[in-house]
């Protein structure tokens, strides 16, 4: 008999789960891990596509083919499908998401011995917050992708009110509690209230495309991208005046979803033009070899741990750390230069989440609980945005990278 999946599709990282007597029951999707991260790698050697942790471990052993990671941003845009020669063939994007969810559901099948024909997908509650033809165009994208996966029905649901389910007995009854969940591409909240039964009354939704690798771009553009010539002058052609390097290529670069378009004859011979008129000749060379060595996801990498690090207790001195560029190379880290690079990004997650309140018509006092889920919402940052404004409510960590799929488990079986 087929049953319903609940696939968590994330940014960074996805997870798979059913309900189980009643409780959530997550699915090893590749050794005993519960979440793997949402990349592939297509192997030009082999010639096959890989994914998940294989994925990542084929770009740093720094096997000949093409890396992707953060797919989900592009849903909604143009880019979802624009078409590529991989392997011999031309797929777009749409293609790409629909093999790595097949994927994701053959594993589940293999695992359990059932058949799932439907899925229960969690979804952000803005894919784009500023854009509501983009939003809705998003949802359409990301279901042709299940159908193309194989699945015959797919429904979803908000990852926050997912998350919310999941932790409903953190409260009291009566009480409100605040998901706050950070993902990778968007932050997403929810206001509600533990019912007198065993499910949750929501109140409020809210969500903006704002979220980890947000606040890794922002990282990037601040510390790495001016080793490469970012904000570097360029001298003209003739005469003795310069300008300043063009924005678009380091932005680019700094963009997970965004590093793989610019991998191409047309990009290197763009820069190398640079270096040969640069007055910093030796930073725009990085910037060649980075492009000629597709090395713009090790870098993505770096900063990406050194985000973690620097908001990982204990540790003194975090570090961004460049090897690929220069053995042993670094870029300190401190918390202030973090604190003063990100709160910008940090202050708009709090005000979305004001607007969630807002929408319920509560104050902030009114919040006994904020509920922090997501692999970004660990970012120090943030808690100080949040907890400042709602000075009231206690801190509560849920599962960070499996709330979300715990409840979209166990509302996988009322569907």
């Amino acid at each position: 008999m087929a049953e319903t999946l609940g696939i968590d599709f994330g940014t960074s990282n996805s997870a798979a789960g059913i309900c189980v007597g009643g409780k959530p029951h997550l699915i090893p999707l590749e050794g005993d891990a519960q979440t793997i991260p949402t990349a592939v790698f297509f192997d030009f050697e082999a010639k096959k596509m890989v994914m998940g942790p294989e994925a990542s471990a084929a770009l740093l052993r720094g096997d000949e083919g093409r890396y992707m990671r953060g797919l989900k941003s592009l849903l909604g845009t143009r880019l979802i499908r624009e078409s590529r020669m991989l392997l011999g063939e031309r797929i777009d994007f749409i293609e790409i998401i629909a093999r790595f969810l097949a994927e994701v559901k053959a594993r589940a099948e293999a695992a359990t011995g059932k058949q799932f024909d439907r899925a229960l997908s969690g979804r952000p509650v803005r894919f784009h917050s500023e854009d509501a033809r983009r939003d809705a165009q998003a949802l359409t994208d990301l279901t042709e992708c299940y159908a193309r996966a194989g699945f015959k029905e797919v429904r979803f649901l908000n990852e926050p009110e997912a998350a919310a389910l999941a932790n409903r007995e953190v409260l009291a009854r009566g009480d409100l509690g605040l998901i706050v969940d950070i993902g990778g591409g968007t932050s997403d909240f929810t206001l509600f209230r533990q019912d007198e039964g065993q499910g949750i009354d929501i109140l409020s939704s809210y969500g903006v495309r704002i979220g980890g690798t947000d606040f890794d771009r922002r990282l990037s553009i601040a510390r790495v991208m001016p080793q490469l010539g970012m904000s570097s002058p360029i001298r003209h052609a003739f005469g003795n005046e310069t300008h300043i390097a063009p924005n678009a290529i380091f932005n680019d670069l700094a963009t997970w979803a965004k590093i793989p378009f610019l991998y191409g004859p047309d990009t290197v011979r763009a820069a190398k033009e640079l270096r040969k008129y640069a007055v910093h000749e030796k930073r725009l060379a990085r910037l060649v070899k980075v492009l000629e060595q597709e090395l713009g996801h090790d870098l993505a990498f770096a900063v990406e741990a050194g985000k973690i690090m620097a908001n990982t207790p204990d540790v003194a001195d975090p570090v961004i750390r460049l090897d690929m560029l220069k053995r042993g190379a670094t870029l300190p880290l401190p918390a202030e230069m973090m604190t003063r690079k990100l709160s910008g990004l940090a202050d708009q997650v709090g005000d979305a989440a004001e607007a969630t309140l807002a929408q319920a018509q509560l104050a902030p006092e009114a919040v006994k609980k904020l509920i922090f889920v997501g692999g970004s919402s660990l970012m120090q940052v943030v808690e100080r945005a949040l907890t400042s404004r709602l000075p009231k409510a206690q801190v509560h960590r849920g599962a960070a990278l499996t709330a979300i799929v715990d409840g979209l488990a166990l509302r996988s079986a009322e569907t």
